[in-house]
């Protein structure tokens, strides 16, 4: 960058007008009432005026104005029609990947344009794209905490005038227009003024470099220790959890970030620390094992789990992994010591393939959803997975689409439990909603295979069996089932769980059982309108009783007893000798008002 482009004068005000029309124009497409869904072309437009305005803001130079303008309308015109591939809607993220896909192919595209345009051609020096890269990293990150800044000022002096009875700061500070443009200006305005300072900037490069790359050595130490211990300790305990790629994927990323570090954008900056320099050999060799490990651990989700959008992205990233792994491998084998200028060259032709591979995700052309879709329903249909164990509010809620389209065509599967699952997921409102209602269904059937009713076996209406099937006592805790005290056509149902007809060892070395955990309850229908009383607990909360559901009353413990009435208890649950009858009590009466407790 030439000194007369670096003290363009008017770049600081031109950049926070841009910014200021763009957050404003943003803010009115994008502002809408709670409840309200933006139509899609509102939000794609404001995706494409913000991300046009953000180029514009990084990289506008005296030099070449009408290339950076052109580039800037490319990358909004594709940001919005992804944004509106995707589905557009009132959000701007959504939790879709392709988001970040384009963010990364925007992220790369940025510097390579600058250095074109600044060359005035198709040639990439390395340390000018590198420089550009660390450069807009910086400027991004300042740019935000300059605005924090602004608007922290903006609310003293509002608190200020306020003291004072003048309130106009305030409600000025309140209105979504005022704070967009005063975001926006902010936001511009600090990218011109530290353009404008390139000393400085570049000032905050070396010191970032030079401070990442004393972490060099500490990270090399932990991966070399890593990969050594791996043949004693094994493999099989990085599967035990399911953060295994991420972590991985994050060590590979550090390695890279720190052994750049070290060797900086060419001979000139690459540190002389021989601790240094070891260390960055060290993290570039480490890299591809690394890499490989995590493409382990997502092979081996893969195969057990099937496809899912995330997974196969995480395949993606891993790839993107390995590929750096190897070109810094082929680095060290043929460059041996001189292997920093290869591994700068490696990254030059990575960051092309990079941009157009996450270019490509970010459109409809490859579609992650669908994919990830049809393996699923391949699994189910082929009885590799249970209905029961099936993901089911997955495929309804996280795979978009066609997620919702193969759950639509599964409600009219010939095999009636796959179609009754896939009905009730395409009639929740929420993958909760799925999750509960597919395990208390799974929970039912199971109970019914362990239930054990008396005085005598009678068919249990469905909600009563829901109902216990919900209950931690009956169905989580004691998976043998309960014993149910219930007669045909009564409202009124109590059951025991097996831990009374099974009591444990006893403790001290008593020669009875301890019987631990004897619970009693008792379910009572609801035979009214929807109860604004009666609640029942369950996994997602408590929710109120509707119609003929069953409520639940928790009646005590038989406890931890080696008396003679736990005795007699205990062989009345084995003898199947319980029943319910009225008992009289005594207690206090006043005017026919009932005073103080039972006693006796």
């Amino acid at each position: 960058m030439s000194d007369t482009d670096s003290s363009w004068r008017l770049r600081p005000v031109i950049l926070a007008l841009v910014g200021a029309l763009a957050a404003l124009l943003v803010q009115q497409l994008a502002d809408h009432d709670y409840g309200v869904t933006i139509a899609p072309w509102r939000s794609s437009l404001a995706v494409a005026i913000g991300t046009a305005a953000l180029a514009v803001g990084l990289a506008l130079e005296r030099v070449r104005v009408a290339w950076t303008l052109a580039f800037a309308a490319l990358a909004g015109a594709t940001a919005g029609l992804v944004h509106h591939w995707s589905g557009g809607g009132g959000g701007f993220w959504f939790g879709d990947w392709r988001y970040l896909s384009l963010a990364i192919a925007l992220g790369i595209a940025v510097p390579l344009f600058q250095v074109a345009r600044d060359e005035g051609k198709a040639v990439f020096p390395y340390a000018a794209v590198h420089g550009h890269a660390w450069t807009n990293a910086l400027l991004w990150l300042a740019a935000w905490v300059f605005t924090g800044v602004v608007f922290l000022l903006g609310w003293l002096l509002s608190a200020l005038f306020q003291l004072i009875g003048l309130r106009f700061l305030r409600d000025l500070l309140g209105e979504g227009w005022f704070a967009a443009l005063l975001a926006g200006a902010a936001l511009g305005g600090a990218l011109g003024l530290l353009r404008e300072r390139d000393r400085v900037v570049r000032l905050l490069q070396s010191v970032a470099t030079a401070v990442l790359g004393v972490l060099a050595p500490v990270l090399a130490v932990g991966l070399v220790v890593f990969l050594l211990a791996l043949p004693f300790t094994g493999l099989a305990v990085l599967w035990n959890t399911r953060a295994a790629t991420a972590t991985l994927l994050s060590a590979a990323a550090g390695a890279l970030l720190l052994a750049n570090a070290v060797i900086g954008d060419g001979p000139d900056d690459e540190s002389r620390n021989p601790a240094l320099r070891w260390a960055a050999t060290a993290l570039a060799a480490c890299v591809l094992p690394i890499s490989l490990l995590a493409a382990v651990a997502t092979g081996l989700r893969l195969d057990q789990y099937g496809s899912t959008p995330e997974r196969l992205w995480a395949l993606v990233f891993v790839a993107i992994s390995c590929a750096y792994g190897l070109a810094y491998l082929v680095a060290l084998v043929r460059g041996r010591a001189a292997w920093a200028p290869l591994a700068r060259q490696g990254n030059l032709r990575l960051a092309f393939g990079v941009a157009a591979v996450a270019l490509v995700l970010a459109t409809p052309l490859v579609s992650f959803n669908a994919i990830a879709t049809n393996a699923q329903v391949a699994r189910l249909k082929a009885g590799r997975v249970s209905p029961d164990r099936f993901d089911w509010a997955a495929l309804q809620f996280d795979f978009g689409a066609s997620g919702k389209a193969a759950v639509a065509a599964l409600g009219r599967s010939p095999d009636s439990r796959i179609a009754a699952r896939a009905t009730e997921a395409g009639r929740s409102t929420n993958r909760y909603d799925v999750a509960e209602k597919t395990r208390l269904a799974t929970a039912a059937e199971k109970l019914a295979t362990r239930l054990t009713i008396l005085p005598r076996s009678v068919p249990l209406p469905p909600a009563l069996t829901q109902a216990l099937a919900g209950y931690d006592t009956c169905e989580r805790i004691n998976a043998n089932g309960c014993l149910l005290f219930y007669e045909t056509g009564a409202s009124e149902a109590f059951s025991l769980d097996q831990s009374c007809l099974t009591p444990r060892p006893g403790r001290r070395g008593n020669a009875e059982p301890a019987w631990l955990s004897c619970t009693v309850i008792r379910l009572v229908r609801n035979d009214g309108a929807v109860d604004a009383e009666a609640r029942m607990t369950t996994s997602v909360g408590t929710s109120r009783i509707a119609k003929g559901a069953w409520r639940i009353e928790h009646l005590g413990d038989l406890g931890d007893t080696n008396d003679a009435a736990g005795v007699t208890q205990r062989a009345a649950v084995r003898s199947r000798r319980i029943e319910v009858r009225p008992v009289e009590r005594r207690q206090v009466v006043i005017g026919g008002v009932p005073v103080g407790g039972v006693f006796d």
